[in-house]
């Protein structure tokens, strides 16, 4: 009975290696797909996609001087910008959102350019006609587009007092590219882009004047700048021909003058409030009491003038002590009794 099941499972093993290799199929990319395929300016048309990373954020722009497979050769500057639309990817990597019909700012042949905005940087171009938008040829290409890096990349430039107080930030990367290939490179066309945390770059197009010939290299200078206010690390790409050149990292300082101008905002707006208070209330609040009746009460009658008490040579008061004693409060001066005559000096011994 043991031998019968080591040759079942002989035969079976002899069995699977003589039945032929099925290749492996690689997982399925992003996909895109249009509800039609040409549409006029004003109109919509739904946008609907698989194979795209769970929960990214996808940006959909009608393109024009773009073509499947060639990408959008004037980067997001020939998009219809204004007119994108974004669209978030559900748990199962699908998508579906509407998209207005605008004209790019560049002829066609046109397409629907949909690229990841975080996390995965996918980016896929469908085909499509704007109706009534002009057409032209795709530029050629100047040569064949193999130019490599062949020294350290740098972030020339410094911030100016202007940065301090939120200016945008701007440098400029510099490195050296040598040609590989066998025909010259002229006048070629950049993309720069930066990225600050999950965020994909946005890419810029930026040409650099001159021809690069086959076996030579050329210093390439591309300025590379920042949104209003940037502060922390940022990376800069350069792109070419749809591959990415270089990556410099870009650390930028917080604006403090923001900082301290809204600190000395929260400062001088409370006090100059206060001083302006209580000048109101100075001016508003009534005179005091002795300043309100001195000089206003008449009198009807004739003043009546008190008679001073009789004073002795002994209790007269000294030269430039004028001032009347205060009243006893049981009687007035007036009426105070005069002294009896008993309480007289005593005249014993005198006639």
């Amino acid at each position: 009975m043991r031998t019968i099941r080591t040759a079942a499972a002989l035969l079976a093993a002899l069995a699977l290696l003589l039945l032929p290799a099925v290749p492996a199929t690689a997982a399925p990319g992003p996909v895109v797909a249009l509800s039609q395929a040409e549409g006029g300016k004003g109109g919509e048309i739904t946008v609907s996609g698989s194979g795209w990373k769970p929960g990214a954020l996808l940006m959909l722009l009608i393109c024009g001087q773009a073509a499947p497979g060639k990408g959008v050769i004037g980067g997001t500057n020939s998009c219809a910008n204004t007119e994108g639309r974004a669209a978030t990817v559900d748990s199962r990597g699908a998508f579906s959102a509407k998209l207005p019909v605008a004209e790019p700012p560049k002829p066609c042949p046109c397409v629907v350019h949909v690229a990841g905005v975080t996390g995965q940087q996918d980016a896929v171009d469908k085909e499509f006609t704007v109706a009534g938008h002009p057409t032209a040829p795709l530029p050629e290409a100047s040569g064949d587009g193999r130019l490599a890096v062949l020294a350290a990349v740098r972030l020339d430039g410094s911030s100016g007092l202007l940065v301090w107080f939120g200016a945008p930030p701007r440098r400029d990367i510099v490195f050296t590219v040598g040609n590989l290939g066998p025909a010259p490179v002229k006048d070629p066309v950049f993309q720069v882009g930066t990225s600050h945390g999950v965020f994909a770059p946005q890419y810029e197009e930026r040409q650099w004047r001159g021809t690069i010939e086959p076996g030579k290299k050329a210093l390439i200078r591309l300025p590379a700048e920042l949104t209003a206010g940037a502060h922390g690390d940022y990376q800069v790409s350069v792109k070419y021909a749809g591959k990415v050149l270089v990556e410099q990292p870009w650390g930028v300082g917080r604006p403090w003058g923001v900082t301290l101008f809204w600190v000395l905002l929260a400062v001088v707006v409370p006090a100059a409030l206060f001083r302006i208070g209580m000048a109101v209330v100075d001016r508003a609040r009534p005179a005091s009491g002795a300043a309100r009746t001195g000089g206003h009460r008449t009198r009807t009658g004739p003043r009546r003038r008190r008679r001073a008490p009789a004073r002795t040579p002994a209790s007269a008061p000294a030269p430039g002590d004028e001032e009347t004693t205060a009243a006893l409060p049981w009687f007035s001066p007036d009426s105070a009794p005069s002294a009896p005559e008993s309480s007289s000096p005593t005249t014993k011994g005198h006639a």
